[in-house]
C-alpha cells in the first residue's frame, strides 16, 4: 500500500512540472528574468548642425579647349604646308615650345637656289632703273624705256616675295604654344599637306565635358560649382582610378539632349593645377541644391521602423526611439527632423537595429 502511495505522489510532481514548463503559473525561472535589466552595447556619433548639399552626377574626360572668340583651339595637328622630304626634327616630345618655333625642316635646297636667283634679279632691276635716272630725259633714253625699266624692276621683287614665301613653306612652325604630345614623322620621309607630323597641345587651356541625365540637367545652370575626379575607363578598376576632387565652375550647357545616350553636355574650365591630363576620364558631381543649417546624422542610424524612419537618442545610459523624418543626404550624412532632436545629442550608429523603443545602454569604449 505504501508502495502505491509513493508512485501517485511521483505521478503527481512530475505531473505539475510540466505544467509548469507549457505554462500553466509562475516559475522560479520567469521570476528570476524579469528582475534585472538588459544593457545593449552600441556605438554613437553626435547630432551635428551643417550644411548639406544635393548632387546631380555625370561623367566624361579631359580635352583641349576648343576655339572661342579671339582665341585660337587649345590643340593643333602640325602638317608641312607642301610636299617635301623631312631633313631636320627640332622638337622632342614633351617639349614645351613657343608659338611660331620652328619644328620640322624640308629639303630647302632647289627653293634656296631660286630664292638667290630672285634676288639677283631684283639688284640687276635696280641697276637698271638706278641708270636711267641717272641719265634721264633727252641723255640716251626715253619715257618708254625708263618705264620697261621699273616694270622689270616690279617683276623681279615680286618673284623674290614668292621664292621668299616658298621657302618659309619648307620650314614647318608651332602655330600655338604649348606642350609637343607625339612626333609622326622621321628623317627621310616624304611627306605633304595630308600628313601630320605632330600634335601640339597647352596644357593650361584644359576643359571637363561631361554628360548629364536630361531628367538632371534641368537642375544644372552656368556658374554652378562642379567636382571632377579622375574616374576609371572601361576595363580598369575604379578604385585604382581614384583621386582628389578638383573643384571648377560650370561655363558651357549644351542646349539639346545627345539621343544616342539621353544625355546633356556639360563643360567646365579645368584649373592649371589640378594634375588632369587630356583625354583622361573623369566623374563629376554639381552641387545643384544648397541647404545649411541643417541637423544631421550618420546614414547607418537611421533605421527603418513600423511607422518609418527611426534613430535611436541616447538619454543618460537609456537609447529611446525616436521618429524622424529625413531629408538630403550627402555622404556619411543625411537630414534629419524630430521631435527631441537637437545639436549635441547622441545618437546610436551600431546597434540600433530591432532596439525596443526604450532600451538600458552601453556606450561602446566607456
Amino acid at each position: 500500500m505504501r508502495r502505491h502511495v509513493a508512485s501517485a505522489a511521483c505521478w503527481f510532481a512530475a505531473l505539475c512540472s510540466v505544467s509548469a514548463c507549457r505554462g500553466g503559473g509562475t516559475t522560479v525561472g520567469e521570476s528570476a528574468s524579469a528582475d534585472p535589466a538588459i544593457e545593449v552595447t552600441v556605438t554613437v556619433a553626435p547630432v551635428v548642425r551643417t550644411t548639406l548639399h544635393r548632387y546631380v552626377t555625370g561623367w566624361g574626360k579631359v580635352d583641349p579647349e576648343s576655339a572661342t572668340r579671339g582665341n585660337p583651339p587649345a590643340n593643333a595637328a602640325i602638317a608641312a604646308p607642301t610636299a617635301g622630304l623631312v631633313t631636320a626634327i627640332l622638337c622632342s616630345e614633351g617639349e614645351q615650345v613657343r608659338q611660331g618655333v620652328t619644328l620640322f625642316r624640308l629639303d630647302s635646297r632647289i627653293a634656296d637656289v631660286a630664292l638667290e636667283r630672285a634676288r639677283q634679279a631684283v639688284q640687276f632691276a635696280e641697276s637698271l632703273v638706278q641708270r636711267q635716272e641717272q641719265l634721264g630725259p633727252g641723255q640716251a633714253t626715253s619715257q618708254r624705256a625708263y618705264q620697261e625699266a621699273k616694270q622689270q624692276l616690279t617683276a623681279a621683287q615680286n618673284e623674290l616675295n614668292t621664292a621668299k614665301v616658298q621657302r618659309r613653306l619648307l620650314d614647318v612652325t608651332a602655330p600655338i604654344g604649348g606642350t609637343v604630345m607625339r612626333i609622326n614623322a622621321k628623317l627621310g620621309d616624304a611627306v605633304d599637306s595630308s600628313k601630320v607630323l605632330a600634335e601640339i597641345i597647352d596644357l593650361n587651356r584644359l576643359v571637363a565635358n561631361a554628360a548629364v541625365r536630361s531628367v538632371d540637367a534641368r537642375h544644372v545652370k552656368q556658374g554652378q560649382r562642379i567636382e571632377l575626379s579622375p574616374g576609371a575607363s572601361p576595363g580598369v578598376d575604379a578604385a585604382s582610378a581614384a583621386g582628389p576632387r578638383i573643384t571648377a565652375t560650370i561655363e558651357y550647357i549644351a542646349s539639346q539632349v545627345d539621343p544616342a545616350t539621353d544625355t546633356v553636355l556639360v563643360r567646365a574650365r579645368v584649373p592649371v593645377t589640378s594634375g588632369l591630363r587630356p583625354g583622361q576620364f573623369v566623374n563629376a558631381s554639381i552641387a545643384v541644391d544648397e541647404r545649411p543649417n541643417r541637423l544631421a546624422v550618420p546614414v547607418q542610424s537611421v533605421v527603418q521602423g513600423v511607422d518609418g524612419p527611426e534613430i535611436a537618442l541616447v538619454q543618460g545610459d537609456t537609447a529611446v526611439k525616436t521618429r524622424v523624418t529625413t531629408g538630403l543626404r550627402e555622404g556619411d550624412l543625411v537630414e534629419v527632423e524630430g521631435e527631441g532632436v537637437r545639436e549635441g545629442l547622441s545618437v546610436v550608429v551600431r546597434g540600433a537595429y530591432g532596439l525596443p523603443p526604450r532600451t538600458k545602454v552601453k556606450i561602446s569604449g566607456q
